[in-house]
C-alpha cells in the first residue's frame, strides 16, 4: 500500500511507531569520529613508545604499572587499531560497535590514566575524548542505528 492509499489515521500510526530521531544523532557521529582519532592518537603514541622510549618525561619505572615503553607501545598501539574499528562500526549504526566502543574508551581511558606520568598532557586529552565519547555512545547509541535503518 503506497503512501496516498493509506487513510490519515495510518500514516500518524506508522510514523509513530519508533522513537523520533533528535539532534543528538550527530552526537553519535561524532562519537565514531572521536573513536577513530583516539585510534589515530594511540597509533601514534604506540609507535612512538616502540620507536623512541627516551621521548618520554620519565624511566619507565617511574609509571603507575612497571612496564617498559616498547610494551605500553603495544599497548596503546593495540587499542588504536580496535578503536578505529570500533569507530567505523558505531558510524554505520552497529550495537556491537556502541558495546565495544564503550569499553574500548574507558579501556583507553585507564589505559592513559597509568601511563600519565610519562606524557601527563597528552593522556588528559585522550582520557577527555575518551569520556565524551562514552557519554555519547551510552545515551543517545539508539538514535544512530534508526538513522542508519531510514
Amino acid at each position: 500500500m503506497t503512501e496516498m492509499q493509506r487513510a490519515p489515521n495510518e500514516t500518524a500510526q506508522v510514523s509513530a511507531v519508533g522513537p523520533e530521531t533528535t539532534g543528538w544523532v550527530g552526537w553519535i557521529f561524532f562519537a565514531g569520529i572521536l573513536l577513530w582519532m583516539v585510534g589515530f592518537f594511540q597509533i601514534i603514541a604506540g609507535i612512538v613508545a616502540i620507536a623512541n622510549p627516551s621521548y618520554f618525561a620519565v624511566r619507565s619505572g617511574s609509571l603507575v604499572v612497571h612496564m617498559s615503553y616498547t610494551g605500553w607501545g603495544w599497548v596503546h598501539l593495540a587499542i588504536g587499531v580496535t578503536a578505529l574499528f570500533a569507530g567505523y562500526g558505531v558510524m554505520v549504526g552497529r550495537l556491537w560497535a556502541r558495546i565495544f566502543g564503550i569499553s574500548l574508551a574507558g579501556l583507553s581511558a585507564v589505559a592513559n590514566l597509568a601511563f600519565s606520568r610519562g606524557s601527563p598532557v597528552w593522556s588528559t586529552i585522550v582520557i577527555a575524548l575518551d569520556v565524551v565519547t562514552i557519554y555519547a555512545l551510552a545515551v543517545h547509541g539508539a538514535e544512530a542505528a534508526q538513522q542508519a535503518d531510514e
